[in-house]
């Protein structure tokens, strides 16, 4: 008896606390009526952020009088003195401020509310709920239209993105402004800057051709990065965790918050390992980033460094159909054979690269409607990826047989390293000015990928035969010349109807010299220019609720293995892009509808193979299109409960797409890696005040490996349920103890995300984990 009233008697003190009185409110912009996420208020000695619908919530208070101090990074601050009884609700408006901030860098890159194009923002708040060590994609994955691929299929490591199908070759991607994109390549890799999450204040996706930005022309979608703003007050954290497959990861980073009125220092530092699902498909990656800034009423200048090195064992050979029947995690690479098969694995089949960045921003008040920002940067990467050849012929390394006696020796085993040392440096522009109804930008860019180095070197050889010591079997150099200038003008026709123009000219010098991997020889050059229009109208139904089309023109040049492996030059590609859509947002619900129509003409798509190191061969194939219809949106059922789900469905084709080159046979055929459905959702439950659960879904359509639609070559559907589980403790003399527990594939799913073909007619898979899971706890002083 004395257990059950002990019992009662606890569930009625649990009931006193949550039955005490809440705060609970919105924080808007005083201009627009726009909710504002990651706003801080304070009260007490607590605090909380705004979440993405710009509420907060303060529970367990007493009856009384409490005075709110609101503070959000580019607003004057705010305080509001409320009167609590029961249950109180406040709209708190701020008015923006004067001091120039950090948002004016990747304002001429980034789409707004006026901009009639199709695009996604994703706030620090929701960044950091995800972060749990993973490659940016994982953390964007519930984004419309896109998809992850993790070569060790664990999301640690390398990974991939593909946007409306499109590949991370034609993903422009900037950070601060700043191209990323590898000049040669095209590509985004991620693993080079790991946890580079954790010092990201905000990511925009825009899908189709969106806006001009610098770098490489966007074919599906750009992904514009900001890294950590200014933060006002002094802050530490302090980040433990670890998984599934001896996964680990440690992350410090500090700030000094604004010190006297202007200045502003910032620092992280992480570690990252672990084993990965595939075998051995290890990472060991190690980041950093420092930022130092000058805020004044007229000037900011702000100097970022930010890099990291990755060692992780190769794992993007693939497995073909019949071995995943029975090893699903089985990875041929590092394989060492003897007559009667494996007998074991090179212990340093790896990849080793490092990149360093260093990032200089000016942005200057002119007048009252002119601002400009000027930036500098270098970009230093240089690494390799070491291979154990076994039997390989002297001939295929330049070498002469080995005679002993009366033997000729004609192969050998070999260790052998192949380089990549480049540079990447440059500088960026725009002039901004807004007044009354017009808003106008001038900008662009002129970047050099410097005498780039791609070389091969003999470390080992069982025979010495005629090489030296770290020879170079094959040698070549690279050099790139990036010129871009665009204008962008929007103006308010009327109180409702908003015109957007953006034009921008954009100059491609490119040259590549030197013998292949494969001892052939190899020069090319190409001299590009490209006219890339844009245009669009907005109408305003409402405070909230805006219709918008657009046309948009761009054109790309072909990368350097199009160039190098390609039967014949490759010819650049043009993209004529449609969106047309509706958005509406309010309060406790937000919705967007958007139709696209991207046709082609000479796209490079890809073949299905891949060449000897995995990169993916492409062939221009005349004309293709991608067309589809693209639903998100949020609703807020009540404050403890809310669901945030997009879904795309899309047709995506090769016209008289040649199957049979002997023939000429063609029709029209599915392109490569397109799924024709998409969707993802998060439903979040917020049960009880700092504990949140989260149900995450995604779900991809068939998707084939080739473009000639063979049934045998394809990935099927798949859908994958994560939970999230996160809980945050407020106690004194600590900001916050957030602990998280991510249980990704909680079905236990078995599906493949990314394939190849070699053109032998095997599908070769990518196998993601099963159930899994990464727990982190953080610290915040």
């Amino acid at each position: 008896m004395f257990k059950l009233y002990a019992v009662l008697a606890a569930m009625l003190l649990s009931a006193s606390a949550f039955a005490q009185s809440i705060i609970t409110g919105t924080v808007k912009d005083t201009t627009n009526n726009q909710a504002l996420p990651g706003a801080t208020v304070r009260v007490n000695n607590r605090a909380t952020a705004t979440d993405e619908s710009g509420k907060f919530r303060f529970d367990n208070l007493t009856p009384g009088d409490y005075v709110l101090t609101v503070t959000f990074l580019g607003y004057k601050d705010r305080t509001v003195t409320v009167y609590l009884s029961d249950r109180t609700d406040v709209t708190v408006y701020l008015e923006e401020s004067f001091q120039l901030t950090d948002e004016l860098v990747v304002y001429a890159t980034r789409a707004n509310d006026k901009t009639p194009t199709t695009y996604t923002n994703v706030n620090q708040q929701s960044i950091q709920k995800q972060n749990f060590g993973q490659d940016m994609p994982f953390i964007l994955n519930w984004t419309p239209s896109l998809v992850t691929t993790s070569d060790a299929g664990a999301g640690i490591g390398y990974t991939g993105v593909r946007i409306r199908g499109s590949d991370a070759t034609r993903i422009n991607v900037t950070i601060n402004g700043i191209a990323y994109n590898d000049s040669e390549s095209q590509g985004t890799f991620w693993v080079n800057l790991p946890d580079i999450a954790s010092s990201t204040q905000s990511v925009q996706i825009q899908r189709g051709v969106g806006t001009s930005t610098n770098g490489a022309g966007s074919f599906g979608g750009s992904v514009n990065v900001q890294t950590i703003s200014q933060q006002r007050d002094p802050y530490a954290e302090v980040t433990l965790g670890g998984g599934s497959f001896n996964s680990q990861r440690y992350t410090v980073k500090a700030g000094t918050g604004l010190m006297n009125n202007h200045w502003t220092f910032d620092g992280r530092a992480s570690k990252i390992k672990s084993d990965g699902y595939i075998d051995r498909a290890s990472s060991d990656l190690d980041s950093y980033y420092f930022s130092g800034g000058y805020y004044g009423a007229k000037t900011m200048v702000k100097a970022i460094v930010f890099g990291g090195q990755e060692i992780t064992y190769q794992s993007w050979n693939g497995i073909d159909q019949e071995t995943i029947k029975t090893n699903r995690t089985f990875n041929s690479a590092g394989a060492l054979y003897d007559e009667n098969g494996v007998i074991g694995y090179y212990d340093n089949e790896v990849d080793n690269y490092r990149q360093d960045h260093f990032q200089l921003h000016l942005t200057q008040k002119l007048n009252s409607y002119w601002n400009a920002n000027f930036s500098l940067h270098y970009t230093y990467g240089r690494g390799y990826y070491e291979n154990y050849k076994q039997g390989k012929a002297f001939a295929d390394l330049g070498l002469d047989d080995v005679v002993i006696g009366d033997s000729t020796i004609t192969a050998g085993d070999f260790i052998i390293r192949k380089w990549l040392d480049n540079q990447f440096y440059g500088g960026t522009f725009s002039f901004n000015y807004e007044k009354n109804k017009t808003a106008l930008t001038i900008g662009g860019a002129y970047n050099q990928y410097a005498r780039a180095k791609h070389f091969g070197e003999i470390i080992w050889a069982q025979f010495a035969s005629n090489a030296l010591i770290r020879d170079h079997y094959y040698d070549g150099e690279s050099q790139k010349n990036d010129f871009n200038v665009y204008v962008k003008w929007n103006y308010a026709l009327s109180s409702r109807w908003n015109a957007f123009v953006d034009l921008q000219y954009r100059a491609v010098q490119y040259e590549t010299s030197g013998t292949d991997d494969d001892l052939t020889p190899y020069d090319f050059s190409d001299d590009l220019n490209f006219f890339n229009p844009k245009a669009g109208v907005s109408y305003s139904l409402g405070a909230n609720d805006v219709l918008y089309a657009s046309y948009a023109v761009a054109n790309r040049e072909p990368n350097r293995t199009d160039y190098v492996n390609g039967e014949v030059k490759p010819k650049p590609e043009r993209l004529d892009n449609i969106e047309a859509g509706w958005r509406r947002n309010r309060d406790n619900y937000g919705l967007e509808v958007n139709y696209y129509l991207m046709n082609y003409t000479d796209q490079l798509v890809l073949t299905g193979k891949l060449d000897n190191v995995g990169n993916p061969i492409r062939a221009n194939v005349g004309k293709s299109y991608r067309t589809g219809v693209e639903v998100s949106g949020l609703i807020k059922f009540f404050d403890q409960l809310s669901w945030n789900a997009n879904l795309s469905v899309s047709i995506n084709k090769n016209r008289d797409y040649v199957i049979d080159p002997e023939t000429g046979k063609s029709k029209d055929t599915d392109i490569i890696l397109s799924p024709n459905v998409i969707a993802g959702s998060q439903l979040a439950w917020n049960a009880f005040p700092g504990f949140q659960a989260t149900l995450l879904t995604k779900f991809v359509g068939k998707q084939y490996l080739d473009n000639t639609e063979t049934e045998s070559l394809t990935l099927d559907s798949y859908l994958v349920n994560d939970v999230r589980l996160s809980y945050t403790l407020r106690p004194k003399n600590i900001r916050a103890i957030d602990f998280s527990l991510l249980v990704n594939n909680i079905l236990d799913e078995q599906y493949e995300s990314n394939g190849a073909t070699y053109g032998d007619g095997v599908a070769y898979y990518f196998p993601q984990a099963g159930i899994n899971f990464l727990g982190m706890v953080t610290l915040k002083f």
